[in-house]
């Protein structure tokens, strides 16, 4: 008899020791809470996939062939090491142990982080925690190379090979100055442009999604984005600001959670400036349990924060 290439499952592997263990189909059924035809169904499946016989069925009980026999150990050693397997991930299920990584977009460093870390670790003690602060762009490659299982970052971002979900938060970002002649009112991308500009994020410039829609805002108009000082960390850029050597653009929470507060007068750009962020993982990947509670309580924590008034001198 030709071996069939259908694959064998566990559930025919267990309905067959049932069988063998109780006697009878009926009885096999009894025990598995099912109807005697479907238990039946599924032992001729694993017979077929077999390409043997396993029983010679008879009106009093079933009588085990030599390949049944040969069968029963296989099948037990099968099954253990399945109920091996899942006891093996009880800890990453039951977030009891394992370890998760996470990355987040840079400024989360200022607005969410500790927050994020403290939250999770009251929760879930037994699980070990990574947690990158990056910029959105570095973000997105590590989850898309496996470095990381899923991030939170601005957006836009590259997709490809990642899922992305629909917009967590939106935050508008304002321009930062020291000077209250620029500070009057809106300001548009022909005086930003004109601007002493300090932007941070140096390290990926035209790449970082915020300075992204700035360049294409002014693309559109015939103007061009050139900063006069590039930094890394927002901190620098609004320090910079304070001290008069330019002005910055910057999300207000995280102006305010940096201290600056006073010292540096804001206002909106024209039209206004909307970063907007959501969550990245590999496409057709399921999250872990880990990951999938650092994914609500970092969209708790976002939808949390007030936005500020603006600051004062």
């Amino acid at each position: 008899m030709v071996m069939s290439r259908t694959p064998i499952t566990l559930q025919q592997l267990t309905y067959f020791l049932s069988a063998v263990e109780h006697g009878s189909l009926s009885a096999a059924a009894e025990a598995n809470y099912i109807a005697q035809p479907s238990l039946s169904d599924q032992i001729r499946r694993l017979e077929r996939a077999l390409g043997v016989s396993l029983f010679t069925r008879t009106n009093r009980r079933l009588i085990l062939t030599e390949a049944a026999r040969m069968l029963v150990p296989y099948a037990e050693r099968t099954l253990a090491a399945a109920e091996e397997a899942v006891t093996a991930v009880d800890p990453i299920r039951n977030l009891t142990g394992g370890s998760v990584s996470f990355g987040t977009f840079s400024s989360a460093h200022d607005l969410i982080n500790v927050d994020l870390i403290a939250e999770f670790r009251a929760l879930y003690p037994g699980v070990s925690l990574r947690i990158e602060e990056l910029n959105s762009v570095q973000v997105a490659e590590a989850v898309r190379s496996g470095d990381l299982e899923a991030g939170v970052v601005a957006l836009p971002v590259d997709d490809r090979g990642l899922e992305i979900s629909p917009v967590i938060w939106r935050s508008e970002a304002c321009y930062y100055t020291a000077a209250p002649e620029r500070a009057a009112g809106p300001i548009g991308i022909e005086a930003i442009a004109r601007a002493t500009l300090i932007l941070p994020e140096a390290r990926w410039g035209d790449m970082d999604p915020t300075r992204l829609q700035l360049n294409a805002r002014a693309q559109a108009s015939g103007h061009v984005i050139r900063p006069a000082i590039e930094v890394e960390s927002y901190a620098v850029a609004l320090e910079l600001a304070r001290r008069g050597v330019g002005d910055t653009i910057a999300s207000p929470p995280v102006a305010e959670r940096l201290g600056f507060t006073r010292g540096l007068r804001s206002v909106s750009l024209d039209p206004p400036l909307i970063e907007q962020y959501g969550f990245v993982w590999r496409r057709n990947a399921v999250l872990s349990p880990a990951a999938s509670v650092l994914v609500g309580l970092t969209r708790a924590l976002l939808e949390a924060i007030p936005m500020p008034a603006a600051p004062e001198v």
